[in-house]
């Protein structure tokens, strides 16, 4: 996997932690208190433009690689958003959980070996050259 793609994964992934989080904060705050209209706190919408903004780096990454396989490296966000749940709100994971983590990468690592992203390729090229290289 090219090093932009690499780093877009982790910046788009980090987007939707911090969105889930900030989501899960203005979810908290009690119906009184959320200055907009009564329903809506300013974390959930901080937590709407910070979504918006993982959404516009995958769009970015789609021009680099197939949908297949960066939907399956997007499902890293399941596994961030549980470990930041647990660190920054304390929410607890139990074994079954930590069990389905596991198989969670296990599957994504599977998909990026057969989609050759772990193949040390310079990583770079459109998504239609990537497929005509599989063609």
């Amino acid at each position: 996997m090219g090093v932009r793609i690499f780093l877009a994964f982790v910046l788009m992934i980090a987007c939707t932690v911090v969105g889930n989080i900030f989501m899960k904060l203005g979810a908290s705050v009690p119906f009184a208190e959320r200055p907009l209209f009564g329903i809506v706190a300013w974390q959930s919408c901080a937590g709407v433009a910070v979504f918006a903004a993982a959404v516009i780096i995958y769009s970015i990454v789609l021009q680099w690689m197939p949908l297949n396989v960066a939907q399956s490296f997007a499902a890293f966000q399941f596994v961030a958003v549980i470990v930041a749940s647990a660190w920054f709100l304390g929410e607890p994971i139990s074994g079954v959980r930590w069990l389905g983590i596991a198989l969670i990468v296990a599957g994504i690592l599977a998909v990026g070996m057969s989609g050759g992203l772990f193949e040390g390729a310079a990583g770079g090229g459109s998504v239609a050259e990537s497929g005509r290289q599989a063609s």
